[in-house]
């Protein structure tokens, strides 16, 4: 299992790595719809506005939610240390029909702005966290699993020799 470090959620370990199982194909990318930060316009060919929503609970389309169940066959889709995974090896796996997307409904949130880490902040300080051990599976699934989930920096190919980032903080590859 693989993920990033920059965002939460209650994706349900034991489910996708069934499903994982269940298809026998390289990699299984868990694809979420993301909250809508602006508000949604669909038009007419001449311009006439047929619906308004003011920030959606959901955007349109799937996005890639950055939970990751892989066999050792996707590091032949991998040229080097500068190979970043969301690029050429995601696309190639893809291509080449070894790439499932799971799908997960429930909470997700990324947080790459200062607005995202103070919802999240707010969720966790008010106990409504879902992520919380106790409020959702994930917890629970991290813990006591004996697949281990690694979160890796996300685009490690930027990290300096002292495994700084862009931000000048130092990023450790460990499990969790």
């Amino acid at each position: 299992m693989l993920t990033w470090c920059d965002g939460l959620s209650d994706v349900p370990l034991d489910e996708l790595l069934a499903f994982h199982r269940a298809h026998g194909k390289l990699a299984t990318i868990t694809v979420v719809r993301a909250p809508s930060r602006f508000g949604f316009v669909e038009m007419a060919s001449d311009s006439q506005v047929q619906r308004f929503t003011e920030k959606p609970d959901q955007g349109e389309g799937w996005i890639n939610g950055a939970f990751f169940v892989l066999e050792p066959g996707i590091f032949d889709y991998i040229a080097g240390d500068e190979t970043m995974w969301e690029r050429e090896p995601l696309q190639a796996l893809a291509a080449d029909g070894q790439l499932v997307a799971y799908t997960h409904r429930s909470f997700w949130q990324c947080m790459d702005t200062l607005r995202e880490k103070t919802l999240l902040e707010t969720l966790w300080s008010s106990g409504a966290a879902p992520w919380k051990h106790g409020n959702s599976q994930i917890g629970g699934n991290v813990k006591n699993s004996r697949h281990r989930t690694y979160g890796l920096y996300r685009h490690r190919a930027h990290a300096d020799a002292a495994g700084r980032g862009p931000s000048g903080r130092r990023h450790r590859y460990r499990p969790f």
